[in-house]
């Protein structure tokens, strides 16, 4: 059996590293993200590693369950790494609900980190 291209083993390790940080203790995602970075939760954009932490710490829920269904990883021309992700979480008492969420990832003093990430649950408002 062939071994994955490496933007796969790269995106892989990555994803299954952030949903563990994330379910576990989120404070830990700071190291991932850079004042560069950019974030878009649910259509709302945060720039740079603080704006990004703040938004992830203030989510509203004590505990997460991310279950991951699919995820696929490019690479891309200026050697980064594309990342998209399908799943389903569970926060405290709430159902489950679908979500999606993007990566981009880029090799910086030998660290993989996000420049961007967008994430969004999977409802649909059919009636708006």
């Amino acid at each position: 059996m062939a071994s994955k291209p490496v933007w796969e083993q790269i995106g892989a390790g990555f994803v299954q590293h952030y949903y563990q940080q994330l379910d576990s203790d989120r404070t830990k995602l700071a190291d991932l993200y850079t004042d560069a970075s950019c974030l878009t939760w649910e259509g709302v954009g945060f720039q740079g590693n603080k704006a990004i932490m703040e938004k992830i710490t203030s989510l509203p829920f004590q505990a997460i369950q991310h279950s991951i269904t699919a995820q696929d990883h490019q690479p891309t021309p200026d050697s980064c790494v594309m990342s998209m992700v399908m799943g389903q979480l569970k926060a405290d008492a709430d159902q489950v609900m679908g979500f999606r969420q993007t990566f981009l990832l880029k090799n910086v003093d030998n660290k993989w980190i996000c420049t961007n990430d967008m994430f969004r649950l999977a409802l649909h408002n059919f009636g708006a």
